[in-house]
């Protein structure tokens, strides 16, 4: 995001110059008044679909010292010191009665009209943007009928009077609850404007979502954001769809990249929160294993598979190509699973309930000693507002690194188990963390599924953008007044891949010439834990799901690399750079009114992903269902320990390639398969696959969604052959 440091002020004249020049590209395109297409047709995009390289358009072009990445200036810091500020602890979302929302939830779509303003075209539009009709009704809304409803207005960012982080100030480094909370990243920085972050509530820090198995929620998103498109800062669009990753459910709340809403409308998403397999095993719910917390210490049985138990998912925009853009401005949340395996609460020695550090007060969801971490790159204008270059295709590095939308902070721990949730919420950038003094720490889940055993490491792997990886750190080998920190060891020069993975030495001296790379957090050990530490790590947690007795119906080959082809013109397509080859077609560039695999429902596939390109690494996600690893690079030995549970990310590497198996089970409706380098995904390395939720052989694909501020149409759907 910098010019290197020998650059002289002429060289960072001109920098500026064309990245404003840039910038008005940047801005028009964002708000819709250009398109891709006529970019290409002045010469301002090549066919590849990048911005051209050309003088005055692009910082690095002429100027022989640019370094990374895109040549802009640094991020000014306005004298922000790290480690000087508090990180502040999620803020959990309120949880009502459904019979409080208005108006009440219905089964499909609420289609009530109400006034357009004229700058989207007027006339009347319905107040919920989810598509109308039974095939975008919830399914099985009766049989999961929602017991929690969570209401939420996403809009641009002011300060919070209602901060809510559920644990008391001694466990959130003596952030003061009731105090406000103004939207920067730093003391020193300037505030954000309202344009410039979008958040779920419209505030920071960000929100976090707690939710039990067998008590279904009602997700309500109201689109709070200007009906004017150009009231974006620059980047961004006002169109949202929520996808809950990597939620077990149908295709109407799965957060389609195509079923995006407008300003002034709501949508209405049905999480059930149901163990998968709830249709053939376990079906009388008698094994505890496949339970929740019921309030008093005791277990609600529940059907489905103990072994398909999920922790740590997370939500976050969805909106057909402006994923990256939407996501980075701060449309991004946590959500907590808990059940009677991974409870919330390590006091309770129920045979069943696993212990991990958490806290006791409550009977579950207890957050004193369990610490969601969402760790995400940043960049900032020469006015400190939040920047994004939206034609840098190989995919955005911001040069500010953040822990909870907060600049390089410090945390106060007690000398006992932590558990902490580690989001790579960065749009491009991959992870590698230590601890600063190479101690151990025990990764106990991945992807937001507890791993069958726990791995001991002194170095994380590189963990891809949307990759969860759960970790405990034993604070009590510290004494008190000692500071450790986490450190960064991925270095990029450009946003495709990680250049080289450092030494803890080399990260931490501050020689990179990446600025992300190094300390990001401090631990400061404060004080002895305030009552004994129950919590346990067992040697065993969740073994994956048997499958030797489920037969492979269909194996599939599946190609990400760049250089993709669009024969499509239609409003559901997109061009760019990057794009998806199924069982050895074309490479072509996302559509999602093209279906590209139609998994039968009841069936287990194989499928086998390949990265196309030594230059860039792939971290796909696959939505609905997750998966197991069968191989990397063509041998199971290649797996790690820590890959070998259940996942929805799934890291291809430079050139490499991945085997894995899946089951379709319980919902259907049309998903996405597409690469979480959401940059790549945005452009346009995304497609849509389908399954029916009654299993027919033959697959009919469902009309495809076409949303407008005056109503959602429908056009059919086209289908690989």
């Amino acid at each position: 995001m910098f010019l290197s440091k020998s650059s002289t002020p002429q060289q960072l004249r001109e920098a500026v110059k064309a990245k404003n020049n840039r910038q008005e590209i940047i801005t028009a395109f964002s708000q819709g008044t250009v398109s891709r297409r006529d970019l290409i047709k002045w010469g301002l995009f090549t066919g590849a679909g990048a911005l051209a390289w050309k003088n005055g358009l692009n910082p690095l072009v002429g100027n022989a010292n640019a370094a990374i990445p895109t040549g802009i200036p640094s991020s000014p810091l306005f004298g922000a010191v790290k480690f000087s500020q508090p990180m502040p602890r999620f803020d959990v979302m309120q949880r009502k009665a459904v019979s409080a929302l208005t108006p009440a939830p219905t089964v499909q779509a609420n289609i009530t009209q109400k006034a357009v303003p004229a700058i989207l075209g007027g006339g009347t539009g319905p107040v919920e943007g989810r598509p109308p009709g039974a095939i975008w009704a919830h399914q099985k809304y009766d049989q999961f009928a929602p017991k929690v409803a969570v209401e939420t207005v996403t809009k641009g960012v002011e300060v919070n009077n209602s901060y809510n982080p559920q644990v008391s100030s001694s466990l959130n480094s003596g952030i003061d609850p009731a105090a406000p909370i103004a939207p920067r990243f730093h003391p020193r920085m300037p505030i954000q404007n309202a344009n410039s972050m979008w958040t779920y509530g419209g505030t920071a820090p960000p929100k976090l979502l707690l939710g039990r198995y067998g008590e279904p929620i009602l997700f309500r998103q109201h689109n709070g954001l200007s009906a004017d498109v150009r009231q974006n800062g620059g980047f961004g669009r006002h169109t949202l769809s929520t996808h809950e990753h990597n939620g077990h459910h149908g295709a109407e709340n799965d957060g389609f990249a195509g079923a995006f809403f407008f300003p002034g409308q709501f949508y209405d998403y049905h999480w059930p929160i149901v163990h998968a397999g709830l249709n053939s095993i376990n079906t009388t719910a008698t094994d505890p294993r496949a339970g929740a917390p019921d309030g008093n210490g005791g277990i609600t049985r529940l059907p489905g598979d103990w072994r398909e138990t999920m922790s740590t998912h997370w939500f976050h925009d969805h909106a057909f190509s402006f994923t990256s853009q939407n996501s980075y401005k701060g449309i991004a949340g946590a959500l907590n699973l808990y059940s009677s395996l991974d409870r919330g609460n390590e006091a309770i020695n129920d045979g069943v309930n696993l212990r991990l550090p958490s806290g006791k007060a409550k009977d579950w969801g207890n957050l004193d000693y369990d610490v969601n971490l969402v760790i995400s790159d940043k960049a900032f204008d020469q006015s400190g507002q939040l920047t994004f270059d939206i034609f840098d295709f190989n995919g955005f590095l911001g040069d500010v690194m953040t822990v909870n939308l907060a600049s390089h902070p410090y945390f106060e721990v007690e000398r006992r188990k932590y558990r902490f949730r580690l989001l790579n919420g960065s749009v491009s950038r991959f992870l590698k963390l230590a601890l600063s003094d190479a101690s151990p720490m025990i990764q106990i889940a991945n992807d937001g599924n507890l791993l069958p055993r726990p791995v001991v490491l002194t170095e994380l792997d590189q963990q891809g953008t949307a990759e969860r990886y759960d970790i405990v750190i034993d604070f009590s080998r510290y004494s008190a007044g000692t500071r450790v920190h986490l450190v960064n060891l991925a270095e990029h020069n450009d946003g495709r891949r990680v250049a080289k993975d450092l030494s803890i030495a080399e990260a931490v001296s501050g020689l990179s010439s990446d600025p992300c790379v190094g300390r990001l957090l401090e631990f400061r050990i404060a004080r002895n834990a305030a009552y004994p530490d129950m919590s346990l790590v067992p040697a065993v947690l969740i073994p994956n799901p048997d499958l030797s007795a489920i037969p492979i119906s269909r194996t599939r080959d599946f190609e990400f690399g760049g250089g993709a082809n669009q024969p499509s013109t239609s409003v559901t397509a997109d061009v760019g750079k990057w794009g998806v080859k199924t069982d050895g077609g074309a490479l072509l560039a996302a559509d999602y009114g093209r279906v590209t695999a139609a998994p039968r429902a009841g069936t287990r596939e194989v499928w086998n992903l390949r990265n196309n390109n030594g230059g860039a690494d792939h971290p796909i996600h696959i939505h609905f269902e997750e998966g197991q690893i069968l191989s990397r690079d063509g041998s199971a030995a290649n797996v790690p320990p820590w890959e070998r549970g259940r996942k929805d990310v799934y890291r291809l590497r430079p050139g490499g390639s991945m085997q894995i198996t899946i089951q379709f089970r319980d919902w259907g409706g049309m998903f996405m398969q597409h690469c979480h380098n959401s940059v790549h995904e945005d452009h346009a390395m995304l497609m849509r696959w389908e399954t029916n939720a009654l299993g027919s052989t033959d697959l009919v694909p469902l009309p495809t969604p076409v949303p407008t501020p005056q109503g959602v149409k429908f056009q059919a759907a086209t289908r690989l052959t």
